[in-house]
């Protein structure tokens, strides 16, 4: 044992000036230790390769939120760091991706649902689902119910998971909206069809959300697009049911959109791929320019982002995008559609409040709302631009009709498009929030553009865009804009109109245009556009978009029912027409909410 020791630390110590024949006889045991040692260091050394994995999973999260921080600051540096998952990745993998990101995020997503049930003034389906007293009115909205579930059957007949019916030819379209994402038509419907009471199928809805709908694509999509479909679709269908899927969805989803806006401004391109997170301009779009209808139309699915993650990055966004809009100069006060996500400047001066421009206004008036009033900012930039919009393009016709024109740089440009015909339910709904004495202006106002609006339905259905020059009036002078795809804009203003004035004759209006749907749009298997609305022989365009599930037929079932379904008090409804419920931060964050569980079941 004395000689083993001296051994070892004769190797161990390597002193100077010992002998090679004095080692000789100990090689043996000099190798067992040098193998000891070796295999201690490699233990040592594999140790930090080969920790659980609960300590670094923080790390790739912690990362993403410093490549947001610095993207902030400005440069475009980081573009190609994205928040990308394999597109090889099953559907499955989604929440539990989003789950470990967001512990890097420091977020909590421990939402209480219930208690925000409790902080909703009425029962979001009313006493008895809106039902009217009204014999005539209950008809007219079992009607409606019978379109949707008509449009619904046939979609699921022919086009079950693709994104859009086409009902002439009884097949599925796809589209290159949505980048990979399918079944547009599915998420747009999922809150009409539990409105409607339609619950198999809603049911068959949620069970394809569930094991079908894969975010996982690596296409090239609209980011508007999909922020008002289908995260607009799958957070009102959560808040309406508290169905935890959903939301497990819709944050992987809202994840996904972030790289958008690594920008140097941080106003976000209109196209991204879900998949790398590689972003860019429409090619159509002035300079590389961003659309204001695209990059204003974020706010209320991304403030409920925040909401349901805990995570505020999503309000960070939206709101850096409102901080440059008021720092640039507005050419008198107006915002033009185009603006550049690099130099933060407008690139055109074209102004409308339809195409191109329209939802931004929208969301201003309805961020305000949202916040149960108490986002001033949207409010003061909301009756600025509408004093700017009074000022600059609401114009009269010699037959009376009042409508919103066009601004090409300081020439106005007499048409309107069907897309703005929203704009008389926008003014009504923020009839009572700007100065008192304006509040029978602005009813005033809504009424007459709504009007107008009705009265670009000569044959009961409305074109594309309609023009006052030439000696006529509200009507499409050029074949190209004579076309009308289910497009919900004027019946949404008939709705709102009667939420808050009772006026029976937008009821009688919206009838119209349910018996003109039956006669010109409904075929065989679905509705349809048609090519020329003021054409004898009807030509249909193949077409049943999502956003007639989605907005024309809900909002022509609200406009015939009770107030207390979707009681404008608790909901806004986003431009895709998905509600989503005001956010009472007082109550949320306390004890107490403002009615009794019981009332909101």
């Amino acid at each position: 044992m004395p000689i083993k020791t001296k051994t070892i630390s004769m190797v161990f110590r390597k002193l100077p000036g010992v002998s090679a024949s004095g080692m000789g006889l100990r090689l043996s045991q000099k190798f067992v230790f040098l193998l000891f040692l070796s295999g201690l260091v490699t233990l040592c050394f594999g140790a930090l390769f080969f920790l659980p994995d609960s300590h670094l999973k923080k790390g790739p999260s912690v990362t993403n939120e410093a490549k947001t921080d610095k993207k902030d600051a400005g440069g475009e540096a980081l573009e190609d760091m994205t928040l990308s998952r394999s597109k090889t990745e099953s559907a499955s993998k989604d929440e539990k991706v989003t789950s470990s990101s967001n512990q890097g995020a420091n977020t909590d997503t421990s939402f209480d649902y219930n208690k925000f049930k409790k902080c909703l003034l009425k029962p979001p389906l009313g006493i008895e689902h809106g039902k009217p007293s009204d014999p005539q009115t209950l008809q007219r909205r079992e009607k409606v119910k019978e379109m949707m579930k008509f449009a619904w059957d046939n979609y699921k007949s022919f086009a079950w998971g693709k994104n859009e019916l086409r009902p002439l030819t009884r097949n599925g379209h796809i589209g290159n909206m949505f980048g990979g994402l399918r079944g547009a038509s599915i998420v747009d419907s999922l809150d009409t069809l539990y409105i409607m009471g339609l619950m198999d199928e809603y049911n068959d809805a949620k069970e394809w959300v569930e094991t079908s709908l894969d975010l996982n694509s690596n296409g090239e999509a609209s980011l508007f697009e999909v922020n008002i479909r289908y995260v607009g679709g799958l957070l009102s269908a959560y808040y309406l049911t508290g169905e935890e899927m959903f939301k497990r969805k819709v944050m992987v989803l809202g994840e996904k959109l972030l790289p958008a806006f690594n920008t140097p401004t941080g106003i976000p391109r209109g196209v991204i791929n879900l998949g790398s997170g590689t972003s860019w301009s429409w090619g159509w779009a002035s300079a590389g320019s961003s659309i204001l209808a695209e990059f204003g139309t974020l706010h209320l699915e991304f403030v409920h982002l925040s909401e349901l993650s805990n995570n505020g990055i999503y309000t960070e966004k939206v709101m850096n995008i409102r901080k440059l809009l008021n720092k640039i100069e507005k050419p008198h006060g107006l915002y033009p559609n185009f603006l550049s996500p690099v130099s933060g400047n407008w690139v055109q001066h074209h102004v409308s409040i339809g195409g191109l421009g329209d939802s931004f206004y929208e969301y201003l008036i309805k961020s305000y709302l949202m916040s149960d009033k108490t986002d001033e900012e949207a409010k003061t930039m909301y009756y600025s631009a509408l004093e700017a919009i009074e000022a600059n393009l609401v114009q009269k016709s010699p037959g009376g009709l009042t409508y919103m024109a066009e601004w090409r740089g300081g020439i106005l440009d007499h048409k309107m498009g069907h897309l703005a015909c929203f704009s008389g339910g926008m003014v009504v709904i923020g009839a009572d929030d700007g100065a008192p004495e304006k509040r029978q202006h602005y009813l005033d106002l809504a009424a007459e553009i709504t009007h107008t609006c009705h009265e670009s339905y000569t044959t009961k259905l409305g074109p594309e865009a309609f023009r006052f020059d030439g000696g006529v009036e509200a009507t499409a002078t050029r074949l190209s804009d004579r076309y009308y795809i289910l497009r919900p804009e004027v019946i949404e203003s008939y709705m709102y109109m009667w939420r808050l004035t009772h006026d029976p004759k937008y009821r009688e209006w919206g009838w119209e245009a349910v018996e003109a749907l039956e006669q010109h749009c409904r075929v065989e298997a679905g509705f349809s556009g048609i090519r020329d609305v003021y054409a004898q022989t009807v030509s249909h365009d193949n077409m049943q978009q999502s956003f007639f599930l989605s907005e024309t037929l809900k909002y022509l079932y609200l406009l015939f029912s009770d107030d207390d379904l979707l009681p404008l008090e608790d909901w806004v409804f986003n431009t895709e027409a998905h509600p989503l419920p005001v956010v009472r931060k007082s109550c949320l964050q306390g004890e107490g909410g403002t009615h009794d569980k019981t009332t909101s079941e």
